[in-house]
């Protein structure tokens, strides 16, 4: 490979790796409640999560310009205290991936926390152990794979942005182009052995992202309790 590919390869790991880090941050609690609550509005908070799943990227990506740019009250309280725009930067993608990556992440983990249901957690309460406490040494371990499906999921997801990438994003080499976009440049310029080179990568990367969470959900079942 040569440097020119090298370098969109190393941004999409570094977003791809950010993004899946922070929704392991966001989405575990989000889950949770999701799995537990009893509340009325659930079916709309799922709903909420899910719509990246269902929303055109087009779309998305339009209204993160909107949203992100330096008219608006996050963008352009980013701007005052940065001095650079979200829109068309790393930060921008970061915070736009995020969004649309989070059903990867929180869908997994709800079917694997409603699996387990709360038993396991009530009973470390009864053992005098703290909410937190039982969450992290009961129940995050009997979710190994769930955490394991989400976080690969997620990664892989992120890997393959092209649309709200490339809207929100644009082709700034070293800054915004990632994979999917360097793909997209080479066919526009009708550059195919190098389009071919990252396509083929991608394809294998995907298939094996798929059979390791298929070979891993029946090798570890998820404990019920």
């Amino acid at each position: 490979m040569t440097l020119p590919v090298l370098d969109p390869l190393w941004l999409t790991l570094r977003l791809a790796g950010l993004v899946t880090l922070i929704l392991l941050v966001i989405g575990t609690p989000l889950a949770w409640w999701l799995a537990t609550t009893r509340w009325r509005i659930k079916s709309v908070a799922e709903a909420i999560t899910a719509l990246p799943l269902v929303l055109p990227p087009t779309v998305l990506g339009f209204y993160f310009l909107v949203f992100l740019s330096p008219n608006s009250t996050l963008g352009g309280l980013w701007f005052n205290a940065t001095g650079s725009n979200l829109t068309f930067s790393f930060a921008g993608l970061v915070f736009c991936s995020v969004i649309y990556s989070l059903p990867f992440t929180v869908q997994p983990l709800q079917a694997t926390f409603e699996t387990l249901g709360r038993g396991y957690w009530e009973t470390a309460a009864t053992l005098r152990a703290s909410p937190l406490d039982a969450f992290l040494t009961v129940i995050s371990p009997l979710a190994a794979r769930g955490y394991l499906t989400a976080i690969v999921l997620t990664f892989a997801h992120t890997i393959g942005e092209f649309g709200v990438v490339l809207m929100v994003g644009g082709n700034i080499p070293g800054e915004t182009k990632v994979i999917s976009i360097a793909i997209y440049e080479h066919v526009e310029t009708i550059r195919y052995a190098e389009a071919h080179l990252l396509s083929a990568g991608l394809l294998a990367f995907s298939f094996l992202v798929l059979l390791f969470v298929y070979v891993m959900n029946r090798r570890f079942p998820v404990h019920v309790g």
